[in-house]
C-alpha cells in the first residue's frame, strides 16, 4: 500500500505542478502574510474539491457518458501529453482564451487540478482504490499549499529562472506519465 500511495502523490504532484502555479499566486497573493495564507488555502481548497469529486464520483461520470476507461487512459494521456510541453516549453496551446475570475480559480483549477488530475486520479482509484489515491492526493495537495505559501522566498532563492527550469523538468516528468498511460490504455483496448 505504501508504493501505491508514494507513486499516487509522485504523479498527482507532477501533474499539479504547482511550481507553474508560482507566478500566478505571487501576482495575486500580495504582500501581507495573511494575504499569501488566504489565497492558498483558497486555492488548494478549489484544487481538492474538484479533484475530489471525480475520486469519488468519477466512475459514475465515466458511465453516464458511456466512456470506456481504457479510451479515458488514452485521452487522458494524450492531455497531460500537451499539458506537460506546455510546461517543459513554455508556451500554451490554448492561446490564453480563458479567462477565470478570481484569478485564485485559475490556480485551484485548470492549474493544481485540472484534466490531468482528473483522469489521473480516477486512473489511480481502479487501481489502488479509493484510499491509497486519497491519501496520495491529500499529500499531493498539502505540498502544493506549503510550495504556494513559499513561493516568494523560492523566488527569491532560485530566481525566475529557476521556477522555469523546474517547470521545464516537472513537464518532461509530465509527459512520461503521459506515455505510459496512452501505452496502457492502447494495451488494454487489445
Amino acid at each position: 500500500m505504501l508504493d501505491e500511495i508514494v507513486r499516487t502523490f509522485l504523479s498527482l504532484f507532477v501533474i499539479m505542478g504547482p511550481f507553474a502555479s508560482v507566478p500566478v499566486f505571487v501576482s495575486i497573493a500580495g504582500r501581507s502574510k495573511e494575504g499569501k495564507i488566504a489565497v492558498a488555502t483558497k486555492a488548494v481548497v478549489i484544487a481538492a474539491a474538484v479533484l475530489f469529486t471525480f475520486l469519488f464520483l468519477g466512475r459514475y461520470i465515466l458511465m453516464a457518458f458511456m466512456i470506456d476507461f481504457n479510451s479515458l487512459r488514452v485521452g487522458g494521456g494524450v492531455i497531460l501529453a500537451i499539458l506537460g510541453v506546455e510546461l517543459a516549453l513554455g508556451f500554451s496551446v490554448s492561446g490564453g482564451r480563458r479567462k477565470y475570475s478570481p484569478a485564485v480559480v485559475l490556480i485551484g483549477t485548470p492549474l493544481l487540478t485540472g484534466p490531468g488530475v482528473i483522469v489521473t486520479t480516477m486512473i489511480f482509484v481502479s487501481e489502488y482504490g479509493y484510499l491509497s489515491t486519497a491519501i496520495g492526493a491529500i499529500a499531493a495537495l498539502l505540498l502544493s499549499w506549503l510550495i504556494l505559501l513559499l513561493s516568494t522566498r523560492m523566488i527569491g532563492l532560485i530566481g525566475e529562472s529557476g521556477v522555469e527550469i523546474v517547470s521545464t523538468v516537472t513537464g518532461i516528468m509530465l509527459v512520461a506519465v503521459a506515455v505510459n498511460f496512452i501505452m496502457e490504455g492502447i494495451a488494454g483496448m487489445l
